[in-house]
């Protein structure tokens, strides 16, 4: 989880006085000067790679699955004792599952799985931590105090375990999951929001547009909101590795609903944990799919959270 970065000291402060100087003359801006250092960055080439493939196999899902998504065109080879393996059976690169599925088209069919509830999680805890984190930063006061205790007890309980309870309560649906990642999220993009407004309250141009005579809500929404929500968008990119991982790991444990030949990842675990002996590849692709989206969201959003901060490209 990435953390609001301390303002810089001393000699920190003219670099960064002086990158901002730079920027301005040179015409660059700052996002440009942000694009130009995730150019730069080899990390941030890897995890865009990683994550590109993972939309577009998601988006594309319907063209490369060999076979539809709650297909079973493999039941006559399955035995109980025996699941066909990778390249044992023509047609099947990957195998097959317990049930018949061909394991290639459940793989392809469960990138699009885990990016809806990725991105739509994600974009719930997003929206819910900003509106939080923007009544918190500019009201103040009791409204703040209010606001971060009710956070405060949230963040007290894990989020996989509030997740859980949360899905639970819900049902065994794929919105429920939803509903309890994006909850589970909201505390971390309020708490960021709220201090990042905190920091930019005290700049000159709020003291400025303040003597201009502009009310509180003009300059939250047209100055200081823009300034502040860098942090929030590096935050969400992280975030959606974490909710990938969450998804996996609720309907490992039986709360993202389905058919067991549903094509999902975290599901897919779930049945393969029993054939272990007999047919590994079922556990470890589907891990490794998880462990690699995870990984490619994890690097950009790193890489991104270091091109933003202006304490290294001041540099």
């Amino acid at each position: 989880m990435s953390a609001v970065l301390p303002p810089a000291q001393g000699g920190e402060v003219l670099d960064t006085v002086a990158v901002a100087q730079a920027d301005l003359t040179s015409g660059g801006g700052f996002w440009r000067d942000v694009f130009r250092r995730l150019r730069r960055n080899p990390a941030a080439w890897f995890g865009a790679v990683i994550v590109l493939l993972f939309l577009l196999v998601a988006a594309l899902a319907p063209l490369l699955a060999p076979y539809p998504e709650r297909a079973l065109p493999g039941t006559e080879y399955i035995t109980p004792t025996a699941i066909p393996g990778i390249g044992e059976i023509d047609g099947f690169p990957l195998g097959l599952d317990r049930f018949g599925g061909d394991v290639l088209s459940k793989l392809i069919w469960g990138a699009q799985a885990s990016l809806l509830v990725g991105v739509v999680s994600t974009a719930l805890g997003l929206v819910g931590g900003m509106v939080l984190g923007l009544l918190a930063g500019t009201f103040g006061g009791w409204v703040d105090t209010l606001i971060m205790r009710i956070v405060d007890i949230i963040l007290s309980v894990p989020n996989l375990l509030l997740a859980v309870s949360i899905a639970a309560i819900l049902g065994q649906t794929p919105s429920a999951v939803m509903i309890a990642i994006g909850a589970s999220q909201v505390p971390i993009f309020a708490r960021l929001l709220r201090a990042s407004m905190l920091q930019q309250r005290s700049a000159e141009y709020v003291l400025s547009a303040q003597t201009l005579g502009l009310g509180r809500g003009r300059i939250t929404m047209s100055h200081v909101l823009p300034n502040a929500i860098g942090p929030v968008i590096v935050q969400g990119t992280l975030t959606l590795a974490t909710a990938v991982i969450d998804a996996a790991a609720l309907s490992f444990l039986g709360l993202g609903g389905g058919r067991p030949e549903t094509a999902e990842w975290g599901r897919m675990l779930t049945y393969a944990q029993n054939e272990l002996a007999i047919a590994p590849q079922l556990a470890f692709l589907p891990g490794i799919c998880i462990a690699v989206t995870a990984l490619g969201f994890t690097l950009f959003g790193e890489a991104l959270r270091e091109a933003m901060d202006p304490r290294t490209r001041a540099r």
